[in-house]
């Protein structure tokens, strides 16, 4: 498996994650496993239509922050694995931007893990989101 961080689009598969994950004998002690799939949406900042969005990051700092707050979550939670996943490049709408898996002992644990950790890569890595609109106008996004 992948370590978590982020990868051009056209070097990793999601769908190939997945299935490796899926197909994977889990500890004994795993009895939830939650993913997250985040895809481009039509409607964009101001809900003006989206044709495309770019996505950039200093991919260095980018992982080192990925892999910390997987660290940091699996920590505070109590939970057995923490991934994420980020793509960066070009993206139509419908195309997938992002994984996150939490395995853990229970949901109970396991869903809130999933939250912060969904909740802190829009927030921490070193990402930025260009949305490109139907009209060929173009803004950048305070957060991915």
């Amino acid at each position: 498996m992948l370590k978590p961080g982020v990868y051009e689009k056209d070097k990793i598969n999601l769908t190939t994650i997945m299935k490796e994950l899926l197909e994977a004998k889990q500890p004994e002690d795993v009895g939830a496993v939650l993913t997250f799939q985040g895809i481009t949406r039509r409607s964009g900042e101001n809900d003006q239509v989206v044709k495309m969005i770019e996505m950039e990051s200093y991919e260095e700092p980018a992982n080192k922050m990925i892999l910390k707050i997987c660290e940091e979550v699996e920590k505070k939670y109590s939970v057995n694995s923490v991934l994420i996943y980020h793509l960066i490049g070009k993206f139509k709408v419908g195309e997938p931007l992002v994984f996150v898996v939490v395995t853990g002992k229970t949901r109970s644990k396991s869903i809130p893990a999933l939250e912060e950790a969904i909740h802190r890569y829009k927030t921490e890595p070193a990402l930025w989101k260009k949305e490109i609109y139907s009209d060929g106008t173009n803004q950048w996004i305070s957060h991915a």
